[in-house]
């Protein structure tokens, strides 16, 4: 028996356990080549790598340490008494094998692997060597097998409604917070539409971060579904919800890797909507020279992937390529959003445009998803539940029901980026100004970002402000601003 000691060390979702080198109970130069180990004593052995120590302070010879991540799913006080076993090899050891060297894996084979990541048996490493190996090959019915694996066992179940609709765009695209506008007019309109949203992952705000500088968005399955029935609308971050924890992991190794290849993308979106139990979905695809999805061709083939999946599972998708060729709104980083957001909101005269239009363009194809609508006739039943201020008053029945946000500040430290000629605007790189605005703070502080002042088509002259730098801390701006000198994404065409 060890006492167990909770090491205050967070390892990015990974288990580690600490054992002393001196240990009686287990001599270290018995077991110093394997390196997975179960801990035993809670409801359920815990998988972890194990760390040999030599500094008491750390582990005491009669301890065995568990990291954060650990401790808390062993969920045991500090004190109590475990033991160790060494681990074997996760019973899909073989399947992950046959997938490295390049077979096509069957849909139980799938649900092997899924079912180790989710016990943790698989460390980051196995699971990126998994996405890696699969990512470089998959058909089309592994795209499907794998789906269905990461829905996982927890699906919420809406009663009596016939249609539950969400929205999903696959990114790259700074700014187009087009979700929470569509959400609002959706849930004005009367569809359910239990907006499930992820905070930032690769970009400088994700939904989830635009929308909780307005409310919260942590929410249980209860609350959810209470908050669909008062309101027919609500937008929460996934990871508080007891769904698709499979994904979850995967994602996270994805994210620490820089990985984003389009078939796990598919199966991960997919797998999210499905567990959340949504029926009918608008998938917009950006296409742009800068942005996530390159060429319409590429576009077409997601679209074609994502129709065949969703055909197979029950779940209606309208997928539509969208022009991705530059930024979406004025800001870019979450407080920025939220202003452009709600500008539209507002039916604010200086509201983006592109925004706008974009969220009256999608919102209607999900309105048409209601058969008593006739086809085209969405945009504008859309248009006139905005401009009506039937929106407005959706999304602030739903900001008071999910918890008013403290109201977020805008980053003090600016910086305004000038063109150094006259011209036109004749592009914008995305992936430059996401990058500029994620150095500058945007993923860790709402009030980070870029406030973009001129785009594509615009005039400018010299020493005119293209974008505005905003920063929390002195160094994130003094990077974006080291970095920005390289480079500040726009290109302007002196021709015109």
């Amino acid at each position: 028996m060890l006492s167990l000691k909770h090491i205050a060390i967070s390892s990015f979702n990974e288990n580690v356990a600490y054992l002393h080198k001196d240990c009686d109970t287990y001599k270290v130069d018995d077991i110093k080549n394997i390196t997975k180990i179960e801990v035993h004593g809670g409801a359920a052995p815990v998988f972890a790598f194990l760390e040999v120590v030599d500094d008491a302070s750390i582990v005491a010879p009669n301890e065995l340490g568990l990291n954060t991540e650990a401790f808390s799913r062993l969920n045991l006080p500090e004190g109590a008494n475990v033991t160790l076993s060494m681990a074997g090899l996760p019973p899909s050891a073989g399947v992950l094998q046959r997938k490295i060297a390049g077979n096509i894996l069957s849909s139980s084979e799938y649900n092997a692997v899924i079912k180790d990541i989710v016990a943790r048996r698989y460390s980051n490493m196995d699971i990126a060597s998994f996405l890696v190996a699969s990512g470089s090959f998959m058909t089309a019915t592994e795209v499907l097998s794998l789906t269905e694996a990461l829905i996982g066992d927890e699906v919420i179940k809406w009663d009596n409604e016939n249609i539950v609709v969400d929205h999903h765009c696959l990114g790259g695209v700074p700014g187009n917070k087009t979700d929470i506008i569509i959400t609002a007019i959706v849930a004005a309109y009367g569809l359910p539409m239990p907006k499930t949203a992820a905070r930032s992952l690769t970009s400088c705000a994700g939904v989830a971060d635009t929308f909780a500088v307005l409310a919260n968005v942590d929410a249980s399955e209860a609350k959810l579904k209470q908050l669909i029935k008062d309101n027919r609308g609500a937008i929460v971050d996934y990871n508080s919800l007891p769904i698709a924890k499979a994904g979850k992991i995967v994602s996270s190794v994805e994210r620490a890797l820089g990985l984003t290849q389009q078939q796990h993308i598919v199966a991960s979106i997919l797998s999210i909507k499905l567990a959340a139990g949504v029926t009918h979905l608008v998938l917009d695809i950006p296409v742009g020279p800068s942005s996530r999805i390159k060429s319409t061709s590429e576009a077409m083939r997601i679209r074609k992937l994502v129709e065949y999946v969703g055909d197979m599972l029950s779940l209606e998708i309208d997928a539509v390529i969208t022009d991705g060729s530059e930024p979406i709104g004025n800001g870019v980083g979450a407080v920025l959003e939220a202003r452009d957001v709600m500008k539209v909101l507002r039916n604010k005269e200086d509201a983006p445009q592109d925004l706008l239009e974009k969220s009256l363009f999608l919102a209607g194809r999900i309105l048409e998803f209601d058969p008593r609508l006739r086809g085209g006739q969405g945009y504008h039943v859309a248009k006139e539940i905005l401009t009506s201020g039937r929106a407005l008053e959706a999304i602030n029945r739903m900001i008071y029901a999910q918890g008013k946000a403290p109201q977020a500040q805008l980053g003090h430290l600016t910086r305004d980026i000038v063109s150094a000629k006259a011209g036109v605007v004749e592009s914008i790189d995305n992936q430059r100004i996401n990058k500029i605005g994620v150095l500058a703070g945007a993923s860790q502080y709402p009030g980070a970002g870029l406030d973009l002042l001129k785009k594509v088509g615009d005039k400018v002259e010299p020493g005119e402000a293209l974008y505005r730098i905003h920063s929390v801390s002195t160094h994130d701006f003094a990077f974006a601003n080291s970095f920005v000198d390289g480079n500040n994404g726009y290109e302007i065409d002196t021709r015109k």
